[in-house]
């Protein structure tokens, strides 16, 4: 089996301070989504846009969790 396969099907238990700096790109990310509702009117546009701003924090948090 590859290592890139490996790390990527494999949960990865949060160690040291992994955790406090998943929360923080959620929260930094969760801040941004509410400027986007503020200031976007509702649209395709808008929801794609909160979509790829989900997809951010899903691919930083599996940046840690899979290389560290």
């Amino acid at each position: 089996m590859s290592e890139q396969i490996k790390r990527a099907f494999t949960f990865h238990e949060p160690k040291g301070d992994q955790a406090k700096r998943y929360s923080c790109i959620r929260d930094t990310a969760k801040s941004f989504a509410l400027v986007i509702e503020s200031l976007c009117p509702e649209s395709r546009e808008r929801s794609l846009a909160m979509t790829r701003l989900e997809e951010v924090v899903m691919w930083a948090n599996a940046a840690i969790a899979r290389n560290e």
